[in-house]
């Protein structure tokens, strides 16, 4: 039996992806393809989307293509593994002969230092396919996909014409809710190592509301607040969020990124107003608040 193995963290998948699937089966002479998602990139210390999410992203991407298995024996692992170790596990539960590795013309830069190269590049063929006008040795398969994306350029800039299309809504979507993730985070952070207290946040993107999250934070004072906001300008207009507004008025400071707010509120305003408890029933009050016929 002749396979065909192309691994990959594809975090997240696109169709550069694809091409490199639909050349090798045009190309190779093989039985099966194995689509093989890393559980995390041995070269890498994490992924943006989990393993399983990328699986089953993977398997709708695939579905319609006769041959092509999407293979979890990673995944599984839980854990950062080895090419190698894929390649022994086909090759204990297979009759296999030939077993042909595709990679990227640029990770062939580096295959050398694999885990066990040696062993590696004696029992598989490697076939490379094109990227960034990379020389790939002339007496290696070769896969003339002309692919200008890369998965980490496409997390910067979620461009949906380079995502499959019959995944492109979940993709787009779940990295959206990271970067806001990623965001909040920050956010929480900066309001925590400077000592505000009692920090709460709300997701408001599936309520009838203007923003898609709402920070709370209680000062100490009027002083206080006013350092918080200090402190959020300087560490966050670094990393390129926009403030569109301030409300800076000593006991509540309001802050207007556009899809999220910031309320620095000191213990009495917070208490008076009780935020908390209009942001949680949201949809409830609006739902008060409509004319009855």
């Amino acid at each position: 039996m002749d396979i065909a193995v192309f691994g990959g963290s594809f975090d997240p998948p696109h169709v550069g992806h694809v091409k490199i699937i639909k050349e090798a089966i045009k190309t190779l002479e093989v039985e099966k393809i194995f689509i093989v998602p890393t559980y995390l990139n041995p070269f890498k210390t994490k992924s943006y989307a989990d393993a399983q999410t990328r699986f089953e992203w993977l398997h709708v991407i695939f579905k319609p293509y006769k041959n092509v298995e999407i293979l979890d024996y990673e995944i599984l692992q839980n854990k950062k593994v080895p090419t190698m170790e894929t390649i022994e596990y086909l090759d204990s539960i297979y009759d296999l002969d030939k077993i042909y590795l595709i990679m990227g013309a640029d990770n062939f830069l580096h295959v050398s230092s694999w885990y066990r190269y040696e062993a590696l590049k004696e029992r598989v063929i490697f076939v490379i396919a094109s990227r960034d006008n990379i020389d790939i040795p002339k007496n290696l398969k070769k896969l003339s996909i002309n692919a200008t994306i890369s998965s980490s350029k496409l997390r910067e800039n979620m461009n949906i014409a380079f995502i499959p299309k019959n995944i492109e809504n979940e993709i787009k979507m779940h990295y959206a809710r990271k970067k806001m993730e990623e965001r909040i985070g920050r956010i929480v952070a900066i309001l925590d190592e400077k000592k505000a207290e009692n920090i709460q946040v709300f997701d408001m993107s599936k309520k009838d509301y203007f923003v898609e999250q709402v920070v709370l934070a209680t000062t100490l004072g009027d002083k206080h607040g006013f350092a918080l906001l200090d402190h959020l300008k300087t560490q966050l207009k670094e990393q390129g969020e926009n403030f569109l507004g301030i409300d800076a008025e000593g006991e509540w400071v309001v802050v207007d990124m556009g899809d999220i707010l910031i309320h620095l509120m000191t213990p009495a305003y917070r208490s008076r107003y009780n935020l908390e408890d209009f942001l949680a029933h949201r949809d409830e009050e609006m739902r008060k608040a409509m004319p009855t016929e």
